[in-house]
Parts: structure tokens; C-alpha cells; sequence
């Protein structure tokens, strides 16, 4: 499979700008792997696709409001600051991703907020855009943090084209998100309401949660050609002793187990035995699945329609099978489904 293969003319109107007006009344296409067909739902006829001792694979990340602007000493110029990760809480050292780039140098000073009340010093260069910052702040670590989540604005990937508005801060979020590290929302899970997870409690259906926390390397365009040569970034991931245990047993007793977005698949292709069972796992992957590529534990999966050379794009019809993927993507277009974020969502069985 060559990158070439995923390009696909995206009209710009069918990215999403804004979220369904409830989470569950998205459209939802169904895909039928072995039937080859193609069905038209609403997301919430999704609970007629499972049964009590299924499994749905959640990614329990919340994202914190990752984008910052602060301005530059001296010439006072308006700097987008993008949290990507904290690497040491004591020192307040960030990785983050500068804009405009060229005019951020080792040794600059930002100041954020309108009183100046939080200061950063650039202290290295790590990539184009990417820079380390030390933030410079008079008060407890708990005190900084509540600063930042003051200072920070909902992170919308700019596909959405739009200015943040105060609905975002709760529509980019899961319902169920707990464990704070994302940058970006895992944009299957965000068609779940709580009526729709409380109706398929009733019906006997389980829930597993797991964790990655989204950065930026999920979105970092795909630059070769081959794509065995194309790097994903490392992500943390968590996967408690719990859900592996409930994901075994529901395969030991061949459930319906369902991955809730192509981060929840990567998370649990990442730990897989020899005998294909999910372990427990915690620690960082960087796995990239493409087709072709056997996989070992979710026999299904929820994903959002994704844009053309994207890796969740990838992903996506590694698991669906490339040619039944580029059809439905091709009636997706045709039937007017709303591609990325805030999109509409597709059942792959």
C-alpha cells in the first residue's frame, strides 16, 4: 500500500464545522465486512448492532486546553503556544509547538495573560515549530496548572476553521473522559450520550476503558511515498488489569468486542501475547497500522469519516479492507456524511 492510494478529493463543505446538535443523533453508516454492504443509520441505532456480553473499547483520555497565546518581549508580536507534553513538573519544562515559528529563538521570553501573571523562557529548539519551554511562575505546582487551564483555550484542529466557541469546551470531550493528557479528542467516542451508554447498560453490554493520550504525532501528515517508512510519534497508553480481563473473557466466549475509535485499536494492538490475548499494559506505543494487517482483538470498531492521507484513514481500511473502505468513503461524499471531528461515524462489523 502505497500513500497514494488514500487520496480522495474532500469537498471542503462536508468538513464538519460544527458538532450533530445531540451527540447521538449523528449519521451512522454501517459496514458489513463479510456482506460487503453498506447501511444509513443514526448513531443511536447503534445499540441494535450488540448484545449483553459484548464489549465496547473506550479511550477514557480528556483533553486540557492545550492552546495558548502569549506575547514576545520586547516587540510584543501575538505567539501561538500549542502544549504538547509536560516533561518534568518540578523544573516546568513543556513541549510545545510555536506559531509563527521563525520568530521564537532559545533564550526569548513570552508573556501570557493580561496582567503578565505566567512567563515562559524558550530554552531549546526541538523541531521546525517545536520548541522546550521553562515557565517561570510564583506559586505551588497546583497553582501553576490551574493557571494554564485558565490561560488555555479548547485545542479544535484547525481543519475546523472556526474560533473556539464556549460549547467546545464541553462537545470536544467524551462524556466518560477521566484521565487528563490529550490534545486532541478521540473523536469516535464523542457520538456517545448518556442516554445511548445507559440504554446499552440495560441491554447487558459491557464497557472497557482504556487510556492514550493524544498528541499531535496522530495528525502529523504522511510525507513518504512507502508507507513502512513513515514514523508515528509515541503516545502513552494504559490499559488496566480489568479491561484486559473483560476483553479476554468476552473473546474466550467470542463476544462482539468493539474498539470506540482508532485509538482505542491502536492501544490494544499495541499489547497483544503471543496467543492473542490483551495484556495489561502501561507505558508508551508508537505503533502505525496500515493495510494489510491481521488483527487480534477488537472484531469491530466505531470510527469518524477521516480526511485523504490521514493514518486514521490508514487504519481504518486496514480494518474494513481497503476496497470496501474507498467505497463507502465514495458514498459518504455522495450521501453528503460530514467528515473529521465533528463528523458522522461509521460501524465497521
Amino acid at each position: 500500500m502505497k500513500l497514494s492510494n488514500f487520496e480522495f478529493d474532500l469537498p471542503e463543505e462536508l468538513i464538519a464545522k460544527y458538532p450533530a446538535e445531540h451527540r447521538d443523533e449523528s449519521r451512522l453508516m454501517v459496514l458489513n465486512k463479510k456482506e460487503g454492504t453498506i447501511e444509513h443509520k443514526m448513531f443511536k441505532d447503534l445499540i441494535n448492532y450488540f448484545d449483553e456480553g459484548d464489549v465496547l473499547v473506550l479511550n477514557n483520555t480528556k483533553v486540557f486546553p492545550a492552546r495558548m497565546y502569549g506575547n514576545k518581549e520586547k516587540t510584543g508580536a501575538r505567539i501561538e503556544v500549542f502544549l504538547l507534553r509536560e516533561l518534568n513538573a518540578e523544573n516546568r519544562l513543556w513541549d510545545v509547538l510555536v506559531d509563527p515559528a521563525r520568530k521564537i529563538r532559545i533564550g526569548n521570553k513570552l508573556f501570557f495573560g493580561e496582567d503578565d501573571s505566567l512567563v515562559a523562557e524558550v530554552i531549546d529548539n526541538t523541531t521546525s515549530r517545536g520548541r522546550t519551554l521553562r515557565f517561570l511562575f510564583d506559586g505551588s505546582y497546583e497553582e501553576f496548572r490551574a493557571k494554564l487551564l485558565e490561560l488555555g483555550e479548547t485545542p479544535l484542529p484547525r481543519s475546523i476553521n472556526r474560533e473556539v466557541e464556549p460549547e467546545d469546551e464541553e462537545r470536544y470531550q467524551t462524556i466518560y473522559a477521566k484521565h487528563e493528557g490529550a490534545v486532541a479528542a478521540p473523536t469516535a467516542g464523542l457520538h456517545f450520550s448518556k442516554h445511548l451508554l445507559k440504554r446499552l447498560e440495560i441491554k447487558g453490554v459491557d464497557f472497557a476503558e482504556t487510556t492514550l493520550h493524544i498528541g499531535l504525532g496522530t495528525f502529523s501528515p504522511v510525507e513518504v511515498e512507502d508507507l513502512s517508512k513513515h514514523k508515528m510519534d509515541s503516545e502513552q497508553i494504559i490499559i488496566p488489569n480489568a479491561a484486559s480481563e473483560r476483553i479476554n473473557k468476552a473473546k474466550a466466549e467470542k463476544r462482539r468486542i468493539c474498539a470506540v475509535g482508532t485509538t482505542v485499536m491502536r492501544t490494544v494492538e499495541s499489547s497483544v501475547s503471543a496467543n492473542h490475548q490483551l495484556n495489561s499494559y502501561e507505558g508508551w506505543t508508537n505503533k502505525f497500522i496500515f493495510p494489510p494487517y491481521d488483527f487480534s482483538i477488537a472484531n469491530s470498531m466505531v470510527s469518524n469519516f477521516h480526511p485523504p492521507k490521514s493514518t486514521l484513514m490508514m487504519m481504518t481500511a486496514a480494518f474494513a479492507g481497503y476496497d470496501l473502505l474507498m467505497e463507502a468513503y465514495k458514498e459518504a461524499i455522495k450521501e453528503g456524511y460530514k467528515f473529521s471531528t465533528y463528523g458522522d461515524a461509521m460501524l465497521i462489523i
